[in-house]
């Protein structure tokens, strides 16, 4: 099931629905492993897009390592306005660790948050390719972090989602 997700999430998310992912839900997948795919998935097609925009070949995957996941989902989650689950910041419990970094907090960013290993997963990258997350939220265009400036730097990420069809 989890290679169909992938395959449904990578090559065909027009036709993402909440119908899918409930049908997904009652087939055995929980929210967690549902969460943990797309971040995976998040940090991947971050990693491809970095090397096909410096023109390199795309990186190879490392081999899988035995191992265990934490196994740990915020008690703060719950059911908002997305399909699955997730931590609003009011309702994060210390045990999440350093979960949210205000003032704005994206919700692209709290829809990880049920599994808060995975949204730090993909926010430490994401960060070094893009902006800090306390910068999103910030009218000032004049942030002096990158070597180019943040209107240049949400034109390549316009172009970059258009690209991989993502709506934000």
């Amino acid at each position: 099931m989890e290679i169909d997700v992938i395959h449904r999430i990578v090559r065909d998310s027009g036709r993402l629905s909440e119908n899918w992912v409930r049908g997904c839900l009652a087939e055995g997948l929980s929210e967690d492993e549902f969460v943990e795919i797309v971040s995976i998935i998040c940090i991947v097609m971050v990693i491809d897009a970095f090397a096909f925009g410096v023109g390199v070949d795309p990186f190879s995957l490392p081999e899988p390592e035995d191992g265990n996941l934490t196994g740990y989902s915020s008690p703060g989650a719950g059911d908002h306005d997305a399909w699955i689950k997730y931590v609003q910041p009011q309702d994060a419990v210390p045990e999440d660790g350093d979960l949210y970094e205000p003032p704005f907090i994206p919700p692209v960013i709290m829809a990880l948050s049920l599994v808060p290993d995975a949204k730090r997963a993909y926010c430490e990258l994401a960060e070094r390719h893009y902006l800090p997350t306390s910068y999103i939220g910030r009218p000032d265009t004049d942030v002096d972090i990158r070597a180019i400036n943040r209107v240049q730097i949400e034109i390549v990420a316009t172009r970059v989602s258009s690209l991989h069809q993502c709506l934000y």
